[in-house]
């Protein structure tokens, strides 16, 4: 059973989000502001929800806030980010900050669960194994999917939802050029022509965690006007 959080200040519309989840078979909690929920998260146990669902226009601390907040602190828990806000900047914005998906409002029950469903369903595609294993070498890095764990020398660092999904892609396609409209489509689950620096910045902080010298990247190249390839023994 999946436990859910909901972050929503209007006290109808999340009452009857809450309801229709449960009656889906997930546990559901609910909180009304944005301080409340980052309290809870950050000070509660790890990994006790599976799945953030985050309004954008709360009192006090909105949900890109939020999100950055809960980021920087190390909570990876997956992000739908539920907002009146529809503008591409806006749903841009929401997935830079860190956010896993974006649904504008206001929106059909349907799809709100079909998006609770596949967020759930590429969580654990994520976390399946690559190579039968669940764990992948890279160099001198190894990758371990199950817990989003990266293993280099002398330092562990723990992947987001979307950060595991774009290199276990790269794994799964190493040696050849994966596009930004390739990557936009299967990871982030957007158009392909959208005009973003998501990409780019993902690219930038998985040098980070597999290069040992992320500036001259040898594992994650740039192949100019194409996209990416991994290489995973240069």
């Amino acid at each position: 059973m999946a436990r859910l959080l909901i972050v929503e200040d209007e006290a109808h519309l999340a009452t009857g989000i809450r309801f229709n989840l449960e009656l889906e078979g997930y546990e559901v909690a609910l909180v009304a502001d944005g301080a409340q929920a980052l309290e809870l998260l950050v000070a509660g146990p790890r990994g006790a929800f599976d799945l953030i669902l985050l309004d954008v226009m709360l009192p006090g601390m909105d949900g890109f806030e939020l999100t950055r907040r809960l980021r920087d602190a190390g909570d990876y828990t997956p992000i739908l980010m539920l907002t009146a806000k529809g503008l591409p900047e806006d749903m841009v914005e929401g997935l830079e900050a860190g956010a896993d998906d974006y649904l504008p409002k206001p929106f059909d029950l349907t799809v709100l669960l079909a998006r609770v469903k596949g967020l759930l369903r590429r969580r654990d595609w994520a976390r399946s194994p690559s190579d039968g294993s669940g764990r992948v070498r890279i160099g001198a890095v190894e990758v371990d999917f199950a817990s989003f764990e990266v293993h280099a020398p002398g330092r562990t660092s723990r992947l987001t939802l979307l950060e595991a999904m774009l290199l276990k892609l790269l794994v799964q396609s190493a040696g050849r050029v994966v596009s930004k409209a390739e990557i936009l489509e299967k990871v982030w689950n957007v158009s392909p022509d959208t005009q973003t620096r998501a990409v780019d910045n993902f690219i930038l902080r998985l040098r980070r965690y597999i290069e040992v010298d992320a500036a001259h990247p040898r594992h994650l190249q740039t192949v100019r006007g194409a996209g990416y390839r991994l290489v995973l023994e240069p």
